[in-house]
């Protein structure tokens, strides 16, 4: 019902059973979007919830082994140069979606290999750090050789855009969403086991490097398949696992999961109302809004929970 254009209840009904200009709006125009922002929040916040319950760091993201760096680097390569190198064909075909997928597909292949010969999870940690830093850098440079409206393009992309996902694309978004979601599930009994530390979890029967291999993939999908369709978005992923803790009280990662993926949908399906300004003919970019509702809601939840931190 909120947008440019608001619509009423009796609007919404004749919309959804007549054939007339709000039935356009409605179906084709503003369900993929909210589909886009539920499956979005919900695969950001439980990809989110995998990384900090795996390295035990409240400050992991589902970007942090550098997935929405490698998407942004396949993305840049296409955006600031494909023209000039013959590209032309493959940009008016879904060229930003394909080459995003390559990006983040090269970083998450890269994070696995060094998964299976770096034993420690802070180093492996470190290691996406600087991974997502040297994408970043390589990204910087060809900007700086880019010219100003090939930049342009390359900066909208950026900021996020929840509309790219058509009804027709939504089988293949949400279907890869939706099984890996449910592929989570069958980590919590590791997950859990991994909070009371990796000696205690070696003697309880947990595989680590196994486990860690299936929650790289797992996280790395999630957050990897929402870059390359919606661009990066920011906080989502870092904010709801926190919220869910603070709702639920419990480190089980059999409510963690779930409740965390429905607030990861709630809080995105926020913003992008936010984003829309209802009423206005005006559409703000979801990252900012993301990004200036995350910030000070992390920073209240840093100052809530600034003792437990402290004493752990």
């Amino acid at each position: 019902m909120l947008g440019s254009q608001l619509i009423s209840f009796s609007d919404l009904f004749s919309g959804l059973t007549e054939d007339n200009k709000f039935r356009f709006i409605l179906l084709e125009l503003r369900l993929p979007r909210v589909l886009t922002s539920v499956l979005s929040g919900a695969a950001l916040a439980i990809s989110g919830l995998l990384m900090q319950s795996f390295f035990r760091n409240p400050l992991a993201g589902p970007y942090i082994l550098g997935i929405s760096a490698g998407s942004g680097l396949g993305v840049a390569l296409l955006v600031l140069f494909g023209t000039a190198i013959g590209w032309e064909l493959i940009q008016m075909n879904n060229g930003v979606l394909l080459f995003s997928v390559v990006g983040a597909s090269s970083i998450l292949l890269l994070v696995m290999f060094l998964a299976k010969k770096i034993g420690n999870g802070s180093m492996l940690l470190i290691a996406g750090l600087m991974i997502g830093s040297f994408a970043s850098a390589v990204v910087s440079v060809l900007q700086y050789f880019a010219p100003s409206e090939s930049i342009k393009k390359y900066l909208l992309w950026t900021m996020g855009n929840l509309s790219a996902v058509e009804l027709s694309e939504m089988l293949i978004f949400g279907g890869v969403i939706v099984v890996f979601v449910l592929l989570a599930f069958f980590q919590v009994n590791e997950l859990n086991a991994l909070q009371l530390g990796d000696e205690t979890a070696l003697n309880l029967g947990v595989d680590i490097r196994k486990t860690r291999f299936y929650v790289i993939v797992i996280s790395g999908v999630l957050a990897g398949v929402v870059t390359a369709y919606c661009g990066p978005i920011a906080f989502v992923g870092l904010a709801a696992p926190h919220l869910a803790r603070l709702w639920t009280k419990t480190s089980n990662h059999f409510i963690l999961v779930p409740v965390s993926a429905l607030l990861g949908a709630i809080l995105l399906l926020f913003c992008d109302i936010v984003a829309q300004v209802p009423g206005l003919d005006l559409l703000l970019p979801i990252n900012a809004v993301t990004s200036l509702i995350g910030a000070p809601l992390v920073i209240s939840i840093i100052l809530r929970n600034r003792k437990s931190w402290v004493n752990d």
